[in-house]
C-alpha cells in the first residue's frame, strides 16, 4: 500500500508536466500566407496530378520471368524488373532501368536458378 505522503509529490510532478511549454515546427505555427515557398507553382501541381506509369504484365514460367510494360502516357516511365528467388542461395535479380516512352511497349526478362519467390516492376520518372 502506498503512503499518503506520496500523493503530493505525484501531483506536483503532474503539474510540472502540464505547465511545460510546447513547441511546434515553424511551418505549423505560422500562417501559410506568410511563406510563399509553401505554395507550389501551378506547373508543379499540374505535373503531380498528371497520370503516370506504364501498365505492366508480369508472367512467370518455371524459373523465368518476363514483363511487358506499355506506357499510354506522354511522360517517359523508367521501369525495372525485380525478382526474388525462393531459395536463400539463389541470387535475386534487378534489371537495369529501361525507358518506356509515350505509346511504347518494353520487354523485361530475368530468371532464378530454381524457383521464383516473387517478381514485380518498379517505376521512376
Amino acid at each position: 500500500m502506498r503512503s499518503p505522503h506520496a500523493l503530493p509529490s505525484v501531483l506536483a510532478g503532474l503539474a510540472l508536466l502540464v505547465c511545460l511549454p510546447v513547441s511546434f515546427p515553424a511551418e505549423a505555427a505560422s500562417h501559410p500566407a506568410s511563406h510563399p515557398a509553401s505554395h507550389p507553382d501551378s506547373r508543379a501541381v499540374a505535373q503531380a496530378r498528371r497520370p503516370f506509369g506504364a501498365d505492366c504484365r508480369v508472367r512467370q514460367s518455371g524459373s523465368h520471368v518476363v514483363a511487358y510494360c506499355h506506357n499510354p502516357y506522354p511522360e517517359t516511365d523508367r521501369v525495372a524488373l525485380h525478382i526474388e528467388c525462393r531459395e536463400w542461395w539463389d541470387l535475386d535479380t534487378d534489371t537495369a532501368r529501361v525507358a518506356a516512352g509515350p505509346a511504347m511497349t518494353v520487354r523485361l526478362a530475368g530468371r532464378c536458378w530454381k524457383e521464383i519467390g516473387s517478381a514485380w516492376v518498379s517505376h521512376a520518372r
